[in-house]
């Protein structure tokens, strides 16, 4: 009896690893975590006052709300770091093309030659040396 509940227990922790599904938002794994800590505290303290059962109920439910909140809050921060990194990246972008139409109406291009203005001579420079 006692074998065949671990086999099925090994088994169920298998195949709940093994899922398809997207990874949890913060807010999911958030609510999770904290109403099986809720439930585990509330039970301990359930415990101590004679209904591990209802303190395990409340305990949850009251993790699940706590969790819930501050996952969200991280999704929050999350998006809004998305967000300024998306217009970061849009800045530097139009940064780029327009010191490079510049460099190309003085006659520079990127991977074009180029004329050292100490010597004279001509080089090519494949690389970028002008800072963007």
């Amino acid at each position: 009896m006692i074998m065949r509940k671990s086999v099925m227990l090994v088994s169920l922790v298998i195949l709940g690893c093994a899922t398809n599904q997207p990874p949890l938002s913060n807010r999911e794994a958030g609510a999770l975590t904290g109403a099986a800590l809720g439930a585990g505290l509330g039970a301990i303290v359930g415990n101590q006052t004679g209904d591990r059962g209802a303190g395990a109920v409340i305990g949850g439910a009251a993790g699940l709300l706590g969790g819930a909140l501050v996952g969200g809050a991280l999704d929050a921060q999350e998006q809004r770091l998305r967000d300024l990194e998306e217009r970061q990246f849009e800045q530097d972008r139009y940064r780029y093309e327009r010191r490079r139409y510049e460099d190309i109406d003085r006659g520079y291009e990127r991977g074009r030659y180029y004329r050292d203005p100490y010597t004279g001579r001509q080089y090519y420079d494949p690389y970028d040396r002008r800072g963007y």
